[in-house]
């Protein structure tokens, strides 16, 4: 089995720390992080992980600029982005689709602290297609 690659954009180390530990432990994925908004973009493209967490709020650089210039990149503009975020404001808003979706910049995301179940359902909800 190969492990899906995810990269952690977050600038605060203990939430990149302990997300990375409990996706690690189930076994199914490598998991990097990044601290620094303004060098996320050239970690990701040295990594070219499956699918990216991103947090929203970060100095230097906001998630949404950060997802911006993923997209921008042909090598990361189909990796799946999804943004975890403390912040709820005129940004995020709610969806009833069978439960709560929240949506940053039209990417999905999830509340902090995050529950590691709807974490690794909504990771593996964006990588089933890339083969085991």
């Amino acid at each position: 089995m190969t492990l899906k690659r995810i990269l952690i954009i977050d600038d605060d180390p203990g939430i990149t720390r302990g997300i990375k530990h409990n996706l690690e432990a189930t076994g199914a994925y490598q998991v990097y992080h990044e601290n620094h908004a303004v060098v996320a973009v050239q970690t990701a493209r040295s990594l070219l992980p499956d699918l990216i967490l991103l947090d929203t709020v970060m100095p230097g650089m906001h998630g949404r600029e950060v997802a911006a210039r993923l997209s921008q990149d042909p090598e990361l503009s189909r990796t799946p982005i999804v943004f975890l975020t403390a912040k709820v404001s005129d940004e995020v808003s709610d969806e009833e689709t069978g439960g709560s979706k929240a949506y940053v910049g039209g990417y999905d995301s999830l509340a902090k602290p995050v529950d590691l179940g709807a974490l690794i359902q909504k990771i593996n909800s964006y990588l089933t297609h890339i083969n085991p």
